[in-house]
């Protein structure tokens, strides 16, 4: 039994890290093309990126592996029933209810990560994500200029182009900036060779430092410009002190959402602990779903088997949304579902078997009548 547990084991294992990752490769992908135009747009800095998404992984793995884990076992046990395989070991005195307790015992490994990250990794990380967020919005102008970009700073009224950095990072090259006036009264635009960060010692205030260029205002349309050339120019550039943090519900501590009255946090704090708990109620799914008949082809049985698992997602999420707005319990909590599709899972695993049993005793005994 021990070779025959190894030899189901590395087939779901397998199977589940192979779905994992794609579904990984994609969620992240999304993920990260909006991190990615968040840099080009001046928000974050482009040095961050992979900081953030190594401190987001947790988060998607939390959603996947239940689901790689699902579909691996739909594709590998699937696998073994057309090439029959499970034939074999059912000749050999495997029940099924042996196969059921193998694959489950591997589940429990899946489960105990899942419910790691859920309840710990996951909102230390968002924390994480938070905390850099933060940061990057308390960063100043000068801090977030790229070179070769035009970027859209001081809430959309300057644009900003830098040409080039010094070898130290501390001085720009060939600046460009373009503002609207307040008033209304027009446009200015300002050229330099170089410029630096000066920071006042009294007030605190920041300001761009402008070196060796001109400055044009005026009117879109009309001819009177005013041009100024100058040896230096200071222009204040936003600080951190104007920008407000913002927390994100996901990144709170389990323990402050298990100590809280808020109705919205138990919620939250109830979805985290039905994480974990999917993961055997799909294994008991996947593993009777997985059967299929040679002739019906590998496939056949995914799609009925995939409806099942975002029925059982999306009941889920209701039962989230109700919980939170008060319609449910908080003693039922969202474990009336998985009830439910533990239920489905039962029948479906022993109750066609128990059916046809009684029906035989039922017709053995209409005969002995007889």
């Amino acid at each position: 039994m021990y070779i025959i547990f190894r030899y189901l084991t590395r087939q779901v294992l397998v199977s589940m890290l192979a779905v994992s990752g794609v579904l990984l490769l994609v969620f992240m992908s999304g993920r990260f093309i909006k991190y990615l135009a968040d840099a080009a747009a001046g928000k974050i800095a482009g040095d961050v990126l992979f900081t953030i998404m190594a401190y987001r992984f947790p988060g998607f793995l939390e959603l996947i592996l239940p689901l790689g884990l699902f579909i691996g076992i739909l594709l590998a046990y699937g696998r073994m029933y057309l090439e029959s395989e499970m034939t074999v070991l059912f000749a050999c005195g495997v029940s099924d209810r042996q196969v059921l307790a193998q694959t489950m015992v591997a589940s429990l490994v899946v489960m105990i990560v899942v419910g790691s990250m859920s309840l710990y990794l996951s909102p230390w990380g968002m924390q994480k994500v938070q905390d850099i967020i933060n940061q990057q919005k308390k960063a100043t102008e000068f801090e977030l200029l790229s070179p070769g970009r035009f970027q859209s700073l001081s809430s959309g009224d300057r644009v900003t182009y830098v040409e080039g950095l010094s070898d130290d990072k501390q001085k720009l090259l060939g600046v460009f900036i373009a503002e609207f006036k307040k008033d209304g009264s027009g446009l200015s635009m300002t050229t330099s060779d170089a410029g630096s960060q000066f920071v006042d010692p009294d007030t605190g205030s920041r300001f761009l430092v402008l070196e060796d260029g001109q400055r044009y205002e005026g009117r879109p349309g009309d001819l009177d410009y005013k041009v100024t050339h100058f040896d230096a120019y200071g222009l204040k550039i936003q600080g951190p002190d104007s920008v407000n943090e913002r927390a994100d519900e996901d990144a709170i501590p389990t323990l402050s959402l298990m100590r809280s009255d808020d109705p919205e946090m138990r919620a939250l704090f109830h979805w985290r602990l039905s994480l974990p708990l999917i993961v055997p109620v799909v294994t008991l799914l996947a593993v009777r779903l997985s059967r299929v008949n040679p002739r019906q082809g590998r496939f056949f049985h995914l799609l009925p088997a995939m409806m099942i698992y975002i029925t059982y997602l999306g009941l889920l999420i209701v039962a989230r949304d109700a919980l939170a707005r008060q319609q449910v319990p908080e003693w039922l909590g969202l474990t009336w579902v998985h009830v439910l599709f533990l239920a489905v899972g039962a029948w479906l695993q022993f109750g066609t078997a128990w059916w046809r049993k009684r029906k035989l005793i039922r017709e053995g005994r209409g005969h002995a009548k007889a």
